[in-house]
């Protein structure tokens, strides 16, 4: 049977907006066609919005649906329910509808406890050295930065605007390579040079400012030297607007400044290689097939999956997709999402995700419906892809990336074609295994945190840590 239709719980939003109106609910229940007491169980959570409450949102103030009713862009009960499964939390016992209430009511508290706990891990897995050279931000610039762009919900207008402007200029796109370095030579007079991997050690580009010179290590594959090229690009094309971009983020130290930066850069790298609208049309026509993407912007499959998440730009949005990146050892090294993530904040992901699988198949497409405990289909898609550069022959330089959207923009993508989605076949998942409220899970890894285990020495269970459901 196909999952029900997810029920929207939006009361902390509605009060908020309500607040920002200057609204009693007297007022507002009048504007929105409904009692007094109805919308005060709307607020309360009592009662879900409904599709006729939202569309009379919409036209009596301007909501944006999308936007007022996407997840992910603040901490979530999901996300307080990883936090307080740590341990030091268990003698709490914190219920979930306690959890509710504060990502609700409270998002800011929410925010702050989060980042609070990001600075605790991060100050765990520190080495005692370095602790006096961060101290008075404990928060490490890259988590400062995933955040800032989630909050953003990896979808910047202004450096899309502008990198369009510039890609339109740049002329010959058969060869973008040439166009972007005709562009550097002659507007800004650099030079740009590919070397032996020698010259640059353990980099793999370098700006020389002195002698005006981006220098390019023979290891990177073309489409690789392509985007080092745009990135170096659009720190002088754009610096004006990256400068006000760093200033309105305000970044806590010099750090977190330069990394920030740097993002906002690869994004803006991303957005002249593949331009906004051109991207999202050749994606709806070719039913978002990820080869034929590479092919027509001379792009990686990484950086065409990173592109896919990017695509926010009210009236002209792509599928809404999440993106994460792992090596073999599960280690999570990107993860990114223009709407909502079914998988933990602070950990890895679920064991019976293929993601782990792909590694097993490199080069394939390895596709999954999965589906979360609180019944959230998403159609997920997954495959290997090559590091950027390779320093040592006898060493893999395989990495993982996952693709996934709700499963219900599935038959959009061409890689679900075969698979009945009427019928499908979906496997459970959860969030982390800690958090993780499935009982009969066999690939538990981990105990379930605030639950009682049910070990009996005269059995043995197919998971290894039974619990009391509930």
């Amino acid at each position: 049977m196909p999952a029900q239709e997810r029920k929207l719980y939006l009361g902390g939003r509605l009060r908020r907006l309500r607040r920002e109106l200057g609204l009693s609910q007297s007022a507002m229940s009048v504007e929105l066609g409904v009692s007094p007491s109805y919308l005060n169980h709307l607020e309360r959570n009592q009662r879900p919005v409904t599709a006729q409450v939202l569309l009379r949102l919409a036209r009596a103030y301007d909501v944006d649906l999308k936007d007022f009713t996407a997840e992910g862009e603040r901490t979530g009960s999901d996300d307080l329910a990883e936090i307080f499964a740590d341990p030091m939390f268990a003698d709490l016992g914190v219920p979930r509808y306690e959890l509710l209430e504060v990502a609700d009511n409270a998002p800011s508290i929410a925010d702050a406890i989060s980042r609070l706990y990001t600075a605790l891990i991060e100050r765990r897995n520190m080495p005692e050295a370095d602790l006096g050279e961060r101290e008075g931000s404990l928060v490490t610039p890259e988590s400062w930065v995933r955040d800032h762009i989630q909050a953003q919900r990896n979808y910047f207008g202004y450096v899309e605007e502008a990198a369009e402007t510039l890609a339109g200029a740049l002329g010959d796109r058969l060869n973008l390579f040439a166009s972007l370095r005709l562009r550097l030579k002659e507007g800004f007079g650099v030079d740009t040079r590919i070397v032996p991997p020698d010259l640059l050690e353990a980099m793999s580009q370098h700006y020389d400012m002195h002698r005006r010179r981006l220098l390019l290590s023979e290891l990177l594959r073309p489409e690789s030297r392509t985007f080092a090229v745009a990135y170096q690009l659009a720190l002088f094309e754009f610096r004006p607007l990256l400068a006000r971009m760093l200033e309105s983020a305000a970044p806590p130290d010099a750090a977190t400044r330069r990394t920030l930066h740097m993002s906002l850069a690869n994004y803006a790298a991303g957005a002249i290689m593949m331009p906004y609208a051109d991207f999202l049309a050749a994606a709806e026509k070719q039913r978002y097939d990820i080869d034929r993407l590479c092919a027509a912007f001379g792009a990686s499959v990484e950086q065409v999956a990173h592109r896919l998440t990017t695509l926010g730009r009210s009236g002209a949005r792509g599928i809404p997709f999440f993106m994460i990146r792992v090596d073999a050892a599960g280690n999570v090294s990107k993860r990114f999402a223009g709407e909502s993530f079914p998988f933990s904040r602070f950990g890895g992901t679920c064991p019976r995700w293929n993601l782990h699988a792909a590694f097993q198949t490199p080069g394939r497409v390895a596709t999954q419906l999965v589906e979360t405990p609180d019944g959230q289909r998403f159609f997920t898609i997954s495959r290997t892809v090559e590091r950027a550069v390779r320093l040592d022959p006898r060493e893999s330089s395989q990495l993982a990336i996952g693709l996934g959207c709700d499963a219900r923009h599935a038959s959009k993508i061409v890689y679900s074609d075969g698979i009945d989605l009427a019928h499908p076949y979906v496997t459970p998942i959860g969030p982390a295994c800690t958090i993780c409220p499935r009982i009969r899970c066999p690939q538990r890894a981990a105990a379930p945190a605030g639950r009682t285990l049910t070990v009996n020495e005269t059995q043995k269970t197919i998971s290894p840590y039974p619990f009391v459901g509930g």
